[in-house]
């Protein structure tokens, strides 16, 4: 399982031209899923993220964490980060997870955020989103388990 965070001011999901969600401050999310995720994934993720101390204190040190400055997530499903590209220049998504247990993953991992009361919003597992962001910093993490 890998996430891309990144920490933004706002952040929103469209989809066919309708806003689906958005953020304020927080982290937009973007999920991927290869063979072998499960919970204990889901589990390690959503705990980093709870956790990750990013965001800055009184003295300008990245000290605190989402609960701390009272954020939001926004989390995007996105195949796209187990693309191959060692060969040639089309990616390959042979390690991407098949949609269906994907799509799987995906909701028990947006029910696991909730479960941390941190408030979540979501674009829509498989549709073609348009994702709008302001990251802050800018400041990206990348997490793999």
């Amino acid at each position: 399982m890998k996430v891309v965070v990144q920490r933004v001011k706002k952040a929103s999901v469209t989809v066919d031209n309708k806003l689906i969600s958005k953020i304020d401050k927080g982290f937009l999310v973007l999920v991927g899923f290869t063979h072998n995720d499960g919970m204990d994934n889901i589990k390690y993720i959503v705990k980093k993220l709870k956790n990750l101390r990013i965001f800055d204190d009184e003295n300008v040190n990245m000290n605190l964490n989402i609960n701390d400055i009272g954020g939001s997530i926004l989390s995007v499903s996105q195949f796209t980060l187990y693309a191959d590209t060692k060969n040639g220049n089309r990616p390959s998504f042979v390690d991407s997870m098949k949609y269906d247990e994907a799509e799987k993953l995906y909701s028990l991992f947006n029910e696991e955020l909730k479960s941390t009361n941190i408030p979540i919003s979501t674009g829509i597992f498989g549709a073609d989103m348009k994702v709008s962001l302001l990251n802050d910093g800018p400041i990206t993490i990348i997490i793999e388990r």
